[in-house]
């Protein structure tokens, strides 16, 4: 097994090394992905790369463990030291974002979501919420999504000139529909949220406000975008992308009542045995998350991302939205070449090692499987150590490879490039 092109950690050598004694072909595997990542530029917004300390606690001993139930009250004896390690993950969730209540047991963020629905909802309320092709998320009411299939799902968009949300259309589509619930939080909207407003337009009309950070929620962490508290009554998030720990999902509120409803529709409601070798990683990512180095990574997400926006409007394609506040932005490919599909970009640059994901932008005329958008993200590149320059020269790399149209000379060349700056950034170091 050949590991020379990556500079892994000692743990992880081993690690390969003693799955290569007993299954090469699953360590090939493992030891080939090892070096995708460090030499690819991951540029999917909703992707970063954790810390080997997050890593090897997501591979520990803790996933040998049933642990049904809650800290101090399991249904499997042997729990102590996992009623230890939850704790400390609660502790420092709550800590982080400064609330007072918190479930880690979520398996992801569409997890999290459905425990929230349960929670907070009966069958058949009404939930008003953006559309995916606008920018919201599958678990917000896609039809054949849990939230779409057994509730009555309303929504409200976005202007369709500045692409950014309307407060008022919000205000006025929740008293036409009268929802139990209103969703902020998106999976594609690179602006920030007036969680305050929104506080005031669900109070208005008497519904609970829920705030799906998912992708914010590292930026929320760190005070670079504003926080949902205390406005949001439930907030749901995932554990990775800019939060930078394991693929988990986590609920937080600042009601008692609310946690108390939640944690019984995480568990026994949606879910049996938490992972727990996964909540002893979130509860060292959070414990990374909450270091000062981590607001200065946070504030260089944003600038990085700024940065590419900069680059590639300079190279002449839109954005939605005009720019970015957060790590990602959507970039409309239809007036740089009105026949450039997403898909089409995806898969040229990946051939160049530049790993994107197709996007539909607001009022896309093409289907989700071949877009008119590309939707990039800074995180990953942002862990790297990639600061605002390079990610002008990274802009300049995906232009050269989409106005090459894909060529394979193009995207060998640029691909020499890519490896050039994962020399300069290794991944594993």
């Amino acid at each position: 097994m050949n590991t020379s092109m990556t500079s892994l950690d000692p743990l992880s050598v081993q690690m390969l090394e003693l799955l290569g004694g007993n299954d090469p072909e699953a360590a090939r595997i493992l030891a080939a992905e090892a070096t995708r990542q460090d030499r690819t530029l991951e540029l999917i917004a909703s992707e970063n790369h954790v810390s080997s300390a997050v890593m090897h606690a997501a591979g520990s001993w803790m996933t040998n463990k049933y642990a049904e139930g809650y800290p101090g009250k399991r249904y499997y004896g042997g729990c102590e030291h996992h009623d230890e390690i939850e704790q400390l993950a609660i502790d420092r969730a709550c800590a982080l974002f400064g609330c007072r209540f918190a479930n880690v047991q979520p398996h992801c963020g569409a997890n999290a979501n459905t425990a929230a629905f349960m929670a907070m909802l009966k069958p058949g309320d009404r939930v008003l919420s953006l559309p995916i092709k606008s920018g919201g998320h599958l678990s917000h009411g896609l039809k054949p999504n849990f939230s779409g299939t057994f509730f009555e799902i309303h929504d409200y968009d976005l202007d369709p000139e500045t692409e950014q949300l309307d407060y008022e259309h919000v205000a006025e589509r929740a008293r036409a529909v009268q929802p139990k619930m209103i969703i902020c939080g998106y999976s594609a909207y690179p602006r920030v949220i007036d969680f305050e407003r929104f506080r005031a337009i669900a109070d208005e009309v008497g519904a609970v406000l829920m705030a799906d950070i998912a992708h914010i929620a590292g930026l929320v962490a760190a005070g670079v975008h504003p926080s949902p508290f205390p406005h949001a009554h439930i907030v749901t998030t995932t554990t990775h992308k800019t939060l930078r720990g394991p693929r988990g999902g986590l609920i937080l509120s600042d009601d008692e009542d609310v946690a108390k409803m939640v944690d019984r529709k995480v568990f026994p409601g949606s879910q049996g045995g938490p992972l727990m070798h996964i909540i002893a990683a979130k509860a060292v990512a959070f414990a990374e998350a909450l270091q000062d180095d981590f607001k200065v990574w946070a504030t260089q997400v944003v600038a990085n991302a700024q940065a590419l926006a900069q680059g590639l409007v300079s190279a002449g394609y839109r954005l939605c939205t005009g720019g970015t506040d957060n790590h990602l932005l959507l970039v409309d490919l239809q007036p740089r070449d009105a026949d450039l599909t997403g898909a089409d970009a995806e898969r040229w640059l990946e051939s160049a090692g530049i790993i994107t994901n197709k996007n539909g932008i607001p009022n896309d005329p093409r289907g989700p499987m071949v877009t008119s958008g590309l939707r990039l993200g800074t995180a990953a590149l942002t862990t790297r150590g990639l600061k605002e320059d390079d990610m002008i020269a990274v802009a300049g790399m995906i232009d050269r490879v989409l106005a090459g149209g894909g060529d394979e000379a193009i995207c060998q060349s640029v691909r020499e490039d890519v490896h050039a700056l994962c020399d300069r950034f290794p991944l594993f170091h």
